[in-house]
């Protein structure tokens, strides 16, 4: 396995705040880990969600900022992040003997870790699970493991097998639509129940695109509303 730390940091997602995640719930990583069968995916994600957008809305985490650190500081700290988060999944992976590289980046305000496939084999996306529950599962485990090491908190993001990123993609697709359909009609829209790091993904482009979204609902179906751009 082998670790790569990339040097140059990538912009982070439009419009997003620096405010802690909501806690996970407690999954069963150990029997996702050896089986097949998929956890429960009833458990709501731990993701960053921004605040709603709306006048009058609620927040969907916690808004509490940390102090402002100096870049040079955030980036040695967001480095060591990563390097402890490596390790940590490191011997997770060799202790279970799955295949799997390690990629560490720096997303914006946070450290980026991914598992990728290796020489030696592919990734298991059971690491993944029935709708990311393994995964995100495996994301609080490794954070509490930085923050052991350093002492902070951590809201670094993990990826398995570029889960993430494809639902990424596909989820700034669905936005888009929505967005050109609130513009047409004038009309809100709402939109399927999400996980909060599926909604932080679209509270974003609805920022980006200059109208207003909130979140309404209560987990595990949470969902976003676009509202027309006001005046």
């Amino acid at each position: 396995m082998s670790e790569n730390l990339t040097q140059d940091p990538v912009a982070a997602p439009v419009g997003e705040p620096d405010e802690h995640d909501e806690p996970a719930q407690p999954v069963d990583v150990a029997h996702d880990l050896v089986t097949d069968d998929p956890a429960d995916p009833s458990a709501p994600h731990d993701d960053v969600e921004p605040a709603s957008r709306g006048d009058g809305g609620v927040a969907d985490s916690d808004d509490e900022s940390a102090a402002p650190t100096a870049p040079v500081d955030r980036r040695r700290q967001l480095e060591r992040e990563g390097e402890v988060a490596a390790d940590f999944l490191e011997t997770l992976l060799d202790i279970c003997d799955l295949d799997g590289d390690i990629d560490v980046d720096i997303d914006g305000d946070r450290a980026a870790v991914s598992v990728v496939d290796s020489e030696d084999g592919r990734v298991p996306r059971r690491l993944v699970g029935q709708k990311g529950q393994v995964l995100d599962a495996l994301q609080e485990l490794t954070r509490l493991a930085v923050q052991s090491a350093t002492g902070e908190r951590s809201r670094l993001m993990l990826d398995v097998a570029g889960h993430r990123a494809e639902r990424r993609s596909a989820l700034v697709s669905l936005a888009a639509t929505a967005i050109e359909e609130v513009r047409a009609t004038g009309q809100r829209s709402a939109m399927s129940p999400m996980t909060a790091f599926e909604r932080k993904v679209v509270h974003d482009e609805v920022l980006a695109a200059g109208l207003v979204s909130e979140s309404e609902g209560t987990e595990p179906r949470r969902f976003v509303v676009i509202l027309p751009a006001s005046g």
